[in-house]
């Protein structure tokens, strides 16, 4: 059971716990998003949908692994979308980097055909890095910029050596 305080990850957001009330006999965690903590969400104590952050030496072996990901290839533009929504909704760490690779790559590419950039990859490239990058900021104790940074400057060292 986490307790007032605990930082933990609620589907895919990173949620602080505000508190524990009992509405109907049953205990709820009443928790605030780190990203917008305007937004209280209350869900039963025995919820799965509620997990731990990530340990450092967890979050410094995904950084690890991110040059062996692949982007995904030879998609229609038709079923990119639907590509990007299974993969968010799977959610693990590996489904979120292929969606950060793939959309900026389609990006890139779009950029030096003098094309305009998509939409549909900046949103899930957005929506991706958000859900990465600020589990990772908790579990490595930076912020989500200082911990873009330093991802950016591991996988660069990874891949040159």
């Amino acid at each position: 059971m986490y307790k007032k305080n605990d930082i933990v990850v609620y589907r895919k957001d990173v949620c602080k716990i505000i508190g524990i009330k009992k509405i109907n006999e049953l205990d709820y965690y009443i928790m605030n998003k780190l990203d917008d903590p305007s937004l209280t969400i209350t869900i039963p104590i025995n919820s799965n949908l509620i997990r731990k952050v990530i340990t450092k030496k967890e979050a410094e072996n995904i950084i690890n692994q991110i040059p062996n990901i692949k982007p995904l290839k030879n998609i229609d533009d038709k079923y990119m979308e639907s590509k990007y929504k299974e993969l968010l909704h799977n959610g693990s760490y590996e489904d979120l980097i292929t969606i950060i690779k793939s959309a900026y790559l389609r990006n890139s590419n779009r950029i030096k055909n003098s094309k305009r950039v998509s939409e549909r990859d900046t949103k899930y490239f957005d929506l991706a890095e958000k859900y990465l990058y600020t589990e990772l900021s908790i579990a490595l104790d930076m912020t989500i910029d200082e911990t873009q940074n330093y991802i950016i400057n591991k996988v660069e060292q990874l891949i040159n050596n």
